[in-house]
């Protein structure tokens, strides 16, 4: 053993563990970002999803309109989350195996952490069958 030196090391291999630092540090933090991002995405997901199902309920009711049903989509998202996930909000009626039902369907953009990730749009629907009057 020679001077101040680790015992085992050789003189080459002084200072590799602030590199080894900095280069798992940033795979760390790489991966925190994408989970987060990921997390972020089914929230807004999952908030989209629940709003789209309750506004069909709420226009399915007997005596309600379509457009009541948009509306009390628009407003759940706008309290959730923000007013440019409610910009495309439309309501629709369909007709699967001879039931009637009202269709909500919400395109709302990507949520993105930073500058880097998925863009696109996140389209979801939520049905109900209508209620007879």
């Amino acid at each position: 053993m020679t001077g101040g030196g680790v015992p085992g090391r050789r003189p080459a291999e002084h200072g590799s563990a602030v590199v080894e630092f900095v280069l798992v540090g940033g795979l760390v933090v790489l991966l925190v970002v994408a989970v987060l991002q990921l997390a972020l995405v089914l929230h807004v997901r999952n908030t989209l999803v629940d709003a789209a199902a309750q506004g069909a309920r709420y226009a399915a009711l007997a005596g309600h309109r379509p457009e009541e049903g948009r509306d009390r989509t628009c407003a759940l998202v706008t309290a959730e989350l923000s007013p440019a996930y409610a910009a495309d909000v439309t309501v629709g009626r369909t007709r699967l195996d001879g039931l009637d039902l009202v269709e909500v369907r919400v395109d709302a953009p990507l949520p993105v952490v930073g500058l880097l990730g998925p863009g696109g749009v996140l389209s979801v629907r939520g049905h109900a069958p209508v209620e007879p009057p």
